[in-house]
């Protein structure tokens, strides 16, 4: 799969290269069962026409960038994790926009016309809710009139899981009530993080979210032997492992991934773990969110 930036110096280049491609479009931050049909959709389309699989996201949120920065997005994933596993969905090539004022200012007949005619879209593909262009005024129901019925289009309905509808919106919210254990329904698999540890401290990378306070079943694997854990998160967004991080068999550097099973309790004991282990056992925890 190629990965590529695109931005306004080196738009053209890209245009001139582009191949014909089906396109699945959206923000895709965390990958969920909504994200997937969209993308499965797509592939199956290239598939019939023998054309290939591209996605185009966009970075940073784009509710960062209309805000000016006063509101800030709890991620799901970082770039290089949806790289992972759009890999896995059988895409070719993976667009990455920079969303800044200037790309929000495009219209939606403009949009269509550079970022998916003028890079060799034929089919575009997306999720009922999509939209794009200036204020988002662009939606799935207009995108072949803005594309002077140049681009096929396919609409995919909303996925649901118990009743309600699956989005990044909706894990946010339960991943910041601490409601694991439903993520998998909706996620396709479980919650998972990164790690860094410095020798002293386990650090979270950026651009993922930890769960509310509460106490939690774990598995840390990666760079580190695989093992069962219980961790809690104190209200500092601080995630406290309940055995002293010198019995981990941590190397210094390592990096590894946290994969988050179940809640436990939402009790926040982490005094207790404070007094009992140095405090140099706490993991400090960066919220990126």
């Amino acid at each position: 799969m190629e990965t590529i930036y695109l931005n306004p110096d080196n738009l053209a280049y890209w245009q001139h290269k582009a191949k014909p491609s089906i396109m699945a479009l959206g923000f895709f931050d965390g990958l969920h069962k909504g994200h997937q049909k969209v993308i499965d959709t797509a592939y199956e389309i290239g598939k019939k026409q023998n054309l290939s699989l591209s996605v185009m996201s966009f970075f940073p949120h784009p509710k960062t960038v209309l805000s000016n920065g006063k509101k800030q997005v709890n991620y799901l994933m970082p770039l290089s994790e949806k790289e992972k596993v759009l890999r896995t969905l059988g895409v070719d090539t993976f667009f990455i926009v920079e969303f800044d004022k200037e790309f929000s200012g495009l219209s939606p007949e403009q949009f269509v016309s550079k970022y998916l005619l003028d890079l060799g879209v034929v089919h575009a593909v997306a999720g009922f809710d999509y939209t794009y262009g200036f204020k988002g005024e662009g939606n799935m129901d207009r995108i072949k009139c803005d594309s002077k019925g140049l681009l096929e289009v396919t609409k995919v309905s909303k996925v649901e899981h118990l009743g309600e509808k699956i989005s990044s919106t909706c894990i946010r919210e339960k991943l910041l009530k601490g409601h694991i254990n439903d993520l998998h329904d909706l996620l396709g698999r479980p919650y998972e993080v990164e790690c860094s540890y410095d020798g002293e401290t386990l650090n979270l990378r950026p651009y993922y979210t930890l769960p509310a306070p509460g106490r939690y079943a774990v598995t840390m694997s990666g760079e580190c032997p695989s093992q069962d854990l219980e961790v809690i998160i104190s209200e500092k967004k601080e995630v406290i492992t309940l055995r002293p991080l010198s019995e981990l068999n941590l190397d210094n550097n390592a990096r590894f991934t946290i994969t988050w099973h179940r809640q436990i309790s939402k009790k926040n004991a982490a005094p207790f773990y404070e007094n009992r282990w140095n405090y140099a056992n706490l993991v400090r925890s960066v919220h990126s969110g």
